[in-house]
């Protein structure tokens, strides 16, 4: 679940053709509609991994474990439009869209958790593949605006086809962060009228930037900082780490220091200070087809979702030139829980598990918000 390289992108047009060509192998694209889009997750699509089970495994410090329930909203108020990291396995540099376990999973353990609050509404796309992390030689300007190209006309549609005036919540993270913030740059920021049906956005592991010490500027001309919980038009952002992000880190570091700093909006108090953060995992069954990519070792429950209340904090830090939310996970004598860590080293931190750390609060968040939206 790892952003692209910022490398030629300026790039923002690709023919529509070119982005077609992504699909390959002989494999139809899936789940299409009427516009040519494929829609991962869509209201009313089959087995829709956004609109998966709920039913969490609640692992206290002490006592028993019970099992709490929750749903999908059947007529929710507001949409989310979801962008996914990156998960594909394809070979090549750029995925096709064919829709392969891994995309479905992340969607089941990022964005279904969602559908309490919002009609999820997540696109294919041609990404960069965890194939072209490992060759970034290999990675083009075409490859890299292919993606957000794609994105872009999927965010048209849906508003020109399924919107129909609601507030919308835009969920990324990481390649999907990355290319939400182009997106917001380029259709929502400057248009006051797509801008007034923003209800949030969250933008987690892609270094949304703001001038230091302010809430608004930088990435975005007009979308704050979330500041309290009935407001909305605003952004939600961080990066994740249990230490310091060091000097090489991928996130919570400005690329320009000229006057910038990445943005951090603490999931746990919008207000500041350090908070409880609520997350929310995915079991073994959750997470199938998603690999070592889920963060953590996915624990055998009879539950698809697992929850360790009052285990985790979360405080945003800015020191060295460096902006992040720290978590922290102090363990007593006697609590059997174990805590994530940093799977892929410390320049990444707890980058896979971003969402899922304060899953919990984002969504309880997005459901204050919303109500705030609509009087």
């Amino acid at each position: 679940m790892c952003s692209p390289s910022s490398a030629a992108a300026g790039t923002t047009t690709v023919a529509t053709g070119a982005v077609r060509a992504a699909v390959t192998n002989g494999a139809a694209p899936s789940r299409t509609d009427a516009a040519g889009v494929e829609w991962l997750c869509r209201p009313g699509l089959p087995d829709d991994p956004c609109r998966a089970n709920l039913t969490t495994t609640v692992i206290p410090e002490s006592g028993p474990a019970t099992v709490a329930h929750a749903s999908s909203a059947v007529n929710p108020p507001v949409d989310c439009f979801y962008v996914y990291p990156t998960v594909s396995e394809q070979p090549g540099v750029v995925a096709n869209l064919h829709v392969d376990p891994s995309e479905t999973a992340v969607a089941r353990i990022q964005a279904s958790r969602f559908s309490q609050v919002c009609k999820v509404y997540a696109p294919v796309y041609p990404q960069l593949t965890l194939h072209a992390l490992t060759d970034r030689g290999a990675i083009t300007g075409p490859d890299i605006a292919a993606a957000y190209t794609s994105v872009q006309a999927a965010w048209m549609d849906y508003l020109a086809h399924y919107n129909r005036g609601r507030g919308v919540i835009v969920i990324g993270h990481s390649q999907g962060a990355s290319l939400l913030i182009q997106l917001l740059e380029r259709k929502v920021d400057n248009n006051p009228a797509v801008r007034s049906r923003l209800v949030s956005a969250i933008i987690l592991g892609g270094n949304v930037t703001v001038p230091v010490g302010k809430t608004v500027g930088g990435s975005f001309q007009h979308i704050p900082a979330c500041t309290t919980i009935r407001q909305f038009g605003c952004v939600i952002a961080y990066s994740s780490f249990d230490q310091m992000p060091p000097v090489d880190s991928l996130f919570g570091r400005p690329r320009s220091s000229a006057g910038l700093q990445v943005l951090c909006v603490n999931p746990g108090d919008l207000s500041g200070g350090t908070a409880p953060l609520a997350p929310y995992f995915p079991t073994r069954s959750a997470a199938k087809g998603l690999g070592g990519l889920s963060g953590i070792t996915p624990p055998k429950l009879p539950t698809p979702w697992v929850t360790e209340p009052d285990l985790y904090s979360g405080q945003c830090l800015s020191e060295g030139g460096a902006t992040w939310l720290q978590v922290s996970a102090p363990i007593h004598i006697g609590d059997p829980r174990k805590i994530v860590g940093q799977t892929l080293g410390p320049t990444w931190g707890l980058h896979l598990v971003d969402v899922n750390i304060a899953l919990g609060n984002l969504v309880s968040l997005i459901r204050n918000e919303a109500s705030a939206y609509r009087g």
